[in-house]
């Protein structure tokens, strides 16, 4: 029986986490009638049961006018007064005390943007807020705590804000269409501007062609030609030596000549 519970509370979460936006550590925000119960049935921590049943950390609040209604009921109340006294305030701007009802549907408003759990034990309280989206309830049964699950009201108006969220409205209908025509308007600049630069590159090119052209028919030659020198024949060669040893012979063999 407690697993199914645990499951229960499981999924009610989820769906407030997921469709509604809440987020850890949760905000509950405790009434009179709720602070009393807890005192009454010795349900402490109370922020330690009621983590055991969200599953994740909790911080509770109350508000002036709550702490004035306990106040106004006299000594049997002084207890969950005491108890109330040490949670969070929170703000409710009401200058003149109204009663916890009221002061608690003012504060959750028509959206419940603060994303608080209410816990309660005011049975009238409880059906009111099932009327308003996104507002999970807590009440206590003796000694245990239990998270009601999401009226059909409440899944009803999460359900037509996911479709919602699906459709596009006319205003961003509009905004994308502008958008496209932008970006084809951008696109087409952007071919006109290639086509420009291509042309400049064939006129670059064909003008580099016909220089290449006109160098290579006229005298202007492309690299530089050095002329080489010739080697002198018979100067400090093979010439020279074989003249002088031609020379040598002719004069000994005159020497000979002249002997004989």
């Amino acid at each position: 029986m407690r697993v199914k519970k645990q499951k229960r509370h499981r999924r009610a979460v989820r769906f407030y986490t997921a469709c509604f936006g809440f987020r850890e550590p949760f905000k509950i925000f405790c009434d009179g009638t709720f602070v009393h119960h807890l005192v009454v049935n010795r349900i402490t921590p109370a922020d330690t049961a009621l983590t055991n049943i969200l599953g994740a950390p909790v911080k509770l609040f109350t508000t002036r006018c709550v702490l004035a209604e306990l106040k106004s009921l006299g000594a049997s109340y002084q207890e969950a007064l005491n108890a109330a006294n040490n949670l969070f305030t929170a703000r409710c701007d009401h200058e003149t005390r109204k009663s916890a009802e009221d002061c608690i549907t003012e504060v959750i408003g028509e959206k419940n943007s603060e994303h608080f759990f209410v816990a309660t034990q005011d049975a009238d309280l409880r059906r009111s807020l099932q009327k308003i989206p996104g507002v999970p309830v807590i009440f206590g049964l003796r000694n245990a705590l239990f998270l009601e699950q999401p009226s059909s009201f409440q899944r009803e108006f999460a359900k037509s804000s996911e479709e919602e969220r699906l459709h596009m409205t006319d205003l961003e209908y509009n905004m994308l269409r502008q958008n496209k025509k932008r970006r084809l308007s951008d696109d087409k600049q952007g071919d006109s501007s290639d086509a420009s630069e291509e042309k400049i590159d064939d006129v670059s090119q064909v003008q580099i062609i016909n220089t290449n052209v006109k160098r290579n028919g006229s005298d202007v030659k492309d690299k530089v030609r050095f002329k080489r020198k010739k080697a002198k024949e018979n100067k400090n060669g093979e010439g020279t030596v074989r003249s002088r040893k031609r020379s040598r012979k002719r004069s000994r063999k005159n020497v000979v000549e002249g002997n004989a």
